[in-house]
């Protein structure tokens, strides 16, 4: 099969570049793979497709750009000179970009491989029925949130003509197939990056650190983070480290830059900036407990994935999406009320004052980490793409017979 993935990629910055990096790596190195066809954005650097690990040949097409109104046209032509017998995209409402337009324009791709008759899956990591729309740094105008909620039923509705539409929570199942009445919607697990050997869970020497991974300033915040950490450095006298990885969304430019700016007073805070792929497991496993600051939640957490995957105790807020996962999927850690400082600072000392208890959330994480191993999501991307090529085989036979 010769696979074609539509997706950012890194060195992107866009979102989902890393998810696409790890499915690549397992796709490579199944048998029935003759050859992917990365089409991706644009970017400066070249893409990083030097894995260890022998597999298939990988081609790649930079074919589209973040907010440009051509990636409709760009990609489609892409698709038609590299002629994938499969197509998968790796998506989200505001892949191909911010602006509506352009959004939605690049959401019709899907819809252009089931005309042509190529089958595609969409692998669709949130749905905009569970988007906090304001929150998520999309709009807080009611008006504008009803047009945005009539836009994105539409876009889902556009999204659903393809072969299959596989989403990463039973909860997504189960409204899409409530709402749209819609039968080719697939639960597909989001999967763990790297299944590592278990660690010894063992922190290095110096502070420990209280570690946040992502783009932020719209649903994700850290000014909190910082204010708690500081309670709880006054509470108890640990050397604790606050160390935020990542960059800001693209929707908030500037943002980190005036977190900086406002808490340079505060000790031991250190931005790491964009994280490469290679510095990231350093980065987590000197971390002790993993924060997620989140006012609301967009879909399936890749960072608590990792975070499992690196045996590590982390503390969310407890509600929406990371709530199901913990239900879920098995992974367990100390809850907070995103709206009280008061209660992030008690949830981050309950883990730092009792070694046991770090130790008990780590291991459990780690245990739900290695359930859905990356290897084992592209078997069951393949044996999806299978199940619609045989389908489209019988039923071509039953139209020439």
């Amino acid at each position: 099969m010769k696979l074609a993935i539509v997706t950012a990629y890194p060195p992107s910055k866009v979102t989902l570049n890393e998810y696409a990096y790890h499915l690549v790596k397992q796709f490579r190195q199944k048998e029935e793979i003759t050859e992917l066809v990365l089409l991706t954005d644009r970017t400066e650097g070249e893409k990083d497709i030097e894995f260890k690990e022998f597999g298939c040949k990988i081609t790649v097409k930079e074919c589209w750009s973040f907010n440009s109104y051509k990636n409709l046209f760009s990609v489609t032509k892409a698709i038609n000179k590299t002629q994938p017998d499969a197509v998968l995209f790796n998506l989200q409402f505001m892949k191909f970009g911010d602006k509506k337009i352009a959004a939605a324009l690049g959401l019709m791709l899907p819809l252009v491989c089931k005309l042509k008759k190529i089958p595609n899956i969409v692998l669709l990591h949130n749905i905009l029925e569970e988007v906090d729309l304001g929150s998520a740094g999309f709009t807080s105008n009611k008006v504008m949130q009803n047009i945005y909620g009539f836009i994105g039923t539409s876009l889902t509705k556009l999204i659903l003509k393809a072969d299959v539409v596989a989403v990463t929570m039973q909860k997504y199942v189960n409204i899409l197939e409530l709402k749209y009445l819609s039968p080719n919607v697939e639960l597909i697990p989001h999967g763990t990056f790297e299944i590592l050997d278990e660690p010894d869970y063992t922190l290095p020497e110096g502070p420990l650190q209280i570690m946040t991974f992502g783009k932020f300033g719209t649903y994700k915040k850290v000014e909190g983070m910082i204010e708690a950490v500081e309670l709880v450095r006054a509470k108890t006298g640990l050397d604790l480290e606050v160390v935020i990885a990542g960059t800001d969304n693209p929707n908030v430019p500037g943002y980190l830059a005036k977190v900086q700016e406002d808490y340079k007073h505060v000790p031991n805070v250190r931005f790491t900036g964009y994280v490469e792929e290679s510095e990231v497991p350093k980065l987590f496993n000197e971390s002790a407990v993993v924060v997620f600051p989140y006012t609301s939640t967009t879909g399936s957490s890749g960072v608590l994935h990792q975070a499992g995957s690196y045996g590590k105790a982390v503390v969310m807020p407890d509600l929406g999406d990371l709530a199901l996962l913990i239900q879920d999927e098995g992974y367990k850690g100390e809850f907070f009320d995103p709206t009280s400082v008061e209660s992030l600072a008690n949830a981050i000392e309950g883990i730092v004052t009792n070694e046991s208890y770090r130790l008990f959330l780590a291991r459990a994480n780690y245990k739900a980490a290695t359930a859905h191993p990356m290897s084992q999501i592209a078997d069951m991307y393949l044996e999806q793409f299978n199940k619609i090529i045989e389908k489209k085989t019988t039923h071509s036979a039953v139209l020439s017979s």
